[in-house]
């Protein structure tokens, strides 16, 4: 196929996500035609390091030749059918190992097909849960609480209970009531003394509006460890389970929206084990399918499955459904995707090869601009700062970071930029040495920005 051609359809036809595409349609397109483990190839043959993970979803590398005989062996049975009135292989056998891998008493799982979408979910069941048991004494529990800077996805919904201002402004019309709280950001909270006194506020104001409100709150949804969309703000330990314990406290849901942080991506199969917290609602999607379809879920606990249960005539029903909940190729890629992981020790791996990143991640405090590397497992994010002492970001017009990041593709390296923070979410079985070429390459375009800018002191 002529490359000229495919660029010119691309900007003719294509609708990026996330993408200013006036800015799209006068640069030159990356257009990816194969992979190959930690690598994506190009229509011209250039090979780039993948350290975005294909927005955070690779497991196991491109083109992986089990999960390319899982799928095609289903898809030799049967490509799909619905859930609605029937069940399949796939989806049965599935649920049953989400139920045995997520924390306690997990164990009802509801399929979609995004992230978004599983977040969705999660928000009508546990809103309709309070409605089942008694809607009298419980109507007028309808909010939701989410944390400043929150990101769950990009339905109506999930934009209602998100907190990034940025994605979210325009939409404001259109959303139901949320509730803030303030998100635990200790490099921009410097009116606290140290990272225990932010997590301390941030808990005491929660706490404040359990007691003021809970009677009104359905649930409170949380990233777990980490919110990633905000630019990878890891949250002090022990920050989870305080709020698991306040929300056990004064009955409210607890939904953990691990779709960025499960399976594997920050140390542990579940961002939630690493504080021995068990929610009452789990979103999961991203690498659930080791990459390859998509695919997510929303897994409860029996207590809230029994409430729907009823006669006809109750409507009692969880009345939501998607064409292809449970499709048969995603679920099959899935466990299989889960089998590698367990056979490889694939988590175990992770822990190893994220204590030997840290070490290496210091490096980048050489240049001024850098402000904050924040890490949690192989979830990193280089926050880029014009001071240094005020952490004073740079204008946006001045595209520095952006720089950095076309910098790095040009040395062979994808990642991605999330306002003023770099970036790294590497494939979770990529190499000791491919994770040490991503640094070093970063680095190196990190370098080059500043020396080309000249910002060797700006931010001293």
């Amino acid at each position: 196929m002529n490359h000229n051609l495919l660029e010119q359809w691309d900007k003719e036809y294509v609708w990026h996500p996330f993408t200013q595409m006036k800015t799209y349609r006068e640069s030159k397109p990356l257009i990816i035609e194969r992979g190959e483990g930690s690598y994506l190839i190009d229509v011209e043959g250039n090979r780039y390091l993948d350290g975005y993970a294909s927005l955070w979803v690779n497991v196991h590398g491109h083109n992986e030749p089990e999960l390319n005989g899982a799928l095609i062996a289903q898809v030799n049975k049967i490509a799909h059918s619905t859930l609605l009135g029937s069940a399949n292989v796939p989806s049965i056998l599935l649920a049953k190992k989400l139920a045995e891998i997520t924390p306690g008493h997990l164990s009802k799982v509801f399929y979609s097909d995004t992230g978004s979408a599983a977040v969705e979910i999660a928000l009508k069941v546990a809103y309709q849960y309070w409605q089942n048991i008694d809607p009298d004494k419980y109507r007028h529990k309808n909010k939701f609480v989410s944390l400043d800077e929150a990101y769950h996805g990009d339905t109506v919904g999930a934009v209602s209970v998100g907190g990034m201002d940025l994605y979210h402004r325009i939409f404001k019309p259109l959303l139901f009531e949320r509730i803030s709280v303030p998100s635990p950001y200790a490099y921009h909270m410097t009116e606290y003394f140290d990272t225990e006194a932010v997590k301390n506020h941030c808990l005491n104001e929660l706490e404040k509006l359990l007691q003021q409100q809970s009677a009104q709150i359905a649930g409170l949804i949380i990233e777990p460890l980490v919110q990633g969309a905000a630019g990878i703000i890891t949250h002090p330990d022990g920050f989870l389970k305080e709020v698991e314990i306040l929300c056990r406290q004064y009955d409210v849901l607890l939904i953990c929206d691990e779709v960025a942080v499960g399976f594997g991506r920050t140390g542990t199969m579940f961002a939630c084990e690493q504080e021995d917290v068990v929610p009452d609602i789990m979103c999961m999607g991203k690498g659930i399918t080791g990459g390859y379809m998509p695919l997510a879920a929303t897994i409860m606990n029996d207590q809230i499955f029994q409430s729907f249960l009823g006669e006809r005539e109750e409507h009692k029903t969880f009345y939501h459904g998607h064409t292809y909940t449970g499709n048969q190729l995603a679920c099959a890629l899935a466990l299989k995707n889960i089998e590698l992981m367990e056979e490889r020790g694939l988590i175990h791996d992770i822990q190893k090869k994220a204590r030997q990143l840290t070490k290496k991640l210091q490096a980048l405090y050489d240049f001024p601009i850098v402000g904050d590397v924040r890490q949690r497992g192989l979830m990193i994010g280089v926050e880029i700062v014009k001071d240094r002492q005020t952490k004073e970001t740079f204008p946006l017009q001045e595209n520095i970071v952006s720089e950095i990041i076309i910098k790095a593709r040009e040395h062979g390296l994808i990642i991605r930029e999330l306002g003023p923070v770099i970036t790294m979410m590497p494939i979770l079985a990529m190499s000791e040495a491919e994770l040490t070429a991503m640094v070093d390459t970063v680095y190196r375009s990190i370098q080059e920005v500043v020396l080309e800018k000249g910002l060797i002191q700006a931010a001293n």
